[in-house]
């Protein structure tokens, strides 16, 4: 109960608070369940879904740290403290609402959606890291409007297509 509490001013602290329409937030991680409950409906495996979960669980976490930066807030690797803010606002509530966890649920002898997140994840990091690289080669410039969107999504697609083929 007193996790819930925290969860509750944690997120009234952030919709009190907003500075600019940003286009992952950390309210999103809330429909994370929903978005799992829906996609299992539809018959979508969960290590696909498990993917875009962390994707958003660090694009939502990076979001978190670039805001404490703006505001100037001395906190120590503000992305690091950020990333695990995020895990633990979506991860526990998955596994108390028994959709992390279930049995005969793995892949490779891993949670399905645990697996998807650490995928999702590492694919998600690595698109912005490409995306800094490819800044880097062209002079701190864009090669593409939007490529900062394009390059994690497209990545994250590509992986969501690779499990969907291995799960079917």
């Amino acid at each position: 109960m007193n996790l819930l509490v925290v969860l509750i001013i944690t997120l009234t602290f952030f919709i009190s608070s907003p500075t600019q329409v940003h286009a992952v937030c950390p309210l999103c991680t809330v429909a994370v369940g929903a978005g799992l409950g829906i996609s299992r409906w539809i018959g979508i495996d969960d290590s696909v879904t498990g993917i875009w979960v962390g994707g958003l669980i660090l694009s939502s976490g990076l979001w978190m740290a670039d805001w404490i930066i703006k505001k100037g807030w001395k906190i120590p690797y503000p992305e690091l403290l950020s990333i695990v803010l995020m895990v633990l606002f979506v991860i526990p509530p998955l596994y108390w609402g028994k959709l992390i966890g279930l049995p005969g649920n793995t892949l490779w002898g891993m949670d399905k959606v645990l697996l998807g997140t650490i995928t999702g994840s590492l694919v998600f990091l690595l698109g912005v890291g490409t995306d800094k690289w490819l800044r880097i080669t062209n002079g701190n410039k864009v090669y593409v409007y939007y490529q900062k969107v394009i390059i994690p999504v497209f990545l994250l697609s590509i992986a969501s297509f690779i499990f969907y083929l291995i799960t079917i």
